[in-house]
């Protein structure tokens, strides 16, 4: 089992969006979704539950698009995903800039 992690990084307005928009054209289209954040690749299985969060306190707010699911799902995806692979290489197609990516559990934009 990996360990635990916890990274949240900053970008830049198009940054973002990019982000946002990739992962929402993954969402409706019913594709898998990977993102690499600060050197890990994260794989987002389809039947993740979607929430959004508001937090207020000590003068801060933050607003969360969250993206959560079990680690035994995703391993089983991965599995499930290896097994349909017609070539038996296992690539997995995955759209990688120069700067990291936005958070694996939640992309949040802090007011």
């Amino acid at each position: 089992m990996p360990k635990d992690r916890d990274v949240e990084v900053t970008h830049d307005v198009s940054a973002f969006v990019a982000e946002l928009r990739r992962l929402a054209d993954a969402l409706e289209s019913g594709s898998a979704f990977s993102i690499h954040i600060e050197g890990e690749e994260v794989m987002i299985p389809q039947d993740a539950v979607m929430s959004i969060a508001h937090e207020r306190e000590d003068g801060e707010i933050e607003l969360e698009f969250q993206l959560t699911w079990s680690e035994a799902e995703s391993e089983d995806d991965e599995e499930d995903e290896g097994d349909d692979d017609e070539d038996g290489d296992d690539d997995e197609d995955v759209t990688e800039g120069d700067e990291p990516k936005a958070s694996d559990e939640a992309v949040a934009e802090k007011a």
